[in-house]
Order: C-alpha cells, then structure tokens, then sequence
C-alpha cells in the first residue's frame, strides 16, 4: 500500500535556516511577475500559480520530484501557496512544503528580501 503524500507545514524560521545552510530544495513565488520582480525571498524563483503552464513550469525548475519544494504568497490570508502545494503533490511530487505565512510573515519577522539579485531590508 503506497503512502499517501500530504502538503507539509514549514515555518519562517526553518525556512530561514534552509536558505542560511544552502538546503537543497527548491523555494518558489507563486506571485505574478510585478509581486516577484518588486521583491521576493532570497533564492525563490517565480511560478505564477494563475497561469496554464504552472506545472510544466515548476517541473522545468525542479527535475527531480523527490526534491524538496517550498512554496509561499502574500500572507496567511492568501490561499495560493496552499493551492499550489496541493497541485505539485497531486502532481507526484513527494516533499512539498507550504509556507503560509508568506511575505507578510516574513517581514513580521524582519527577515531580508531579495531583489534584483541584491539583498533587501
């Protein structure tokens, strides 16, 4: 009987942690574009959970689907980051982890961002 694979919880300061100890997993931005390019966590790539290709997209950026995946949006209130955890599980992959808290949670914690390559506070 296969194990059935469920959406896991990851908190700020984990995943502040995994980005400091250069983890190997991979962080998306479920945003649009303008929201990403604004600014982002460091080291997140930007997959635009409203658009078709959503999950050709991400599988172009993470190869291998036992690879661990962390996803986020806007904050608690946004439901994004949940949605798209469901998708890229129903999808096969095997660790994907939803921060829910976001870039408002983030911020709450005076976390750095990133944009343009360059670290932002």
């Amino acid at each position: 009987m296969s194990k059935k694979l469920e959406v896991q919880k990851i908190e700020r300061d984990r995943l502040m942690r995994w980005i400091n100890e250069n983890n190997d997993f991979v962080l998306i931005d479920v945003l649009g574009e303008d929201s990403y390019e604004g600014r982002h966590l460091p080291k997140a790539k930007n997959v635009d959970l409203g658009k078709s290709t959503f999950l050709n997209d991400v599988e172009e950026l993470v190869l291998d689907k036992k690879k661990q995946v962390v996803v986020y949006c806007a904050s608690f209130d946004c439901h994004a980051s949940t949605k798209a955890s469901e998708k890229l599980i129903k999808d096969g992959y095997e660790e994907v982890y939803d921060f829910e808290g976001g870039i408002a949670d983030w911020e709450d914690a005076g976390y750095p961002f990133e944009k343009q390559g360059q670290l932002i506070y």
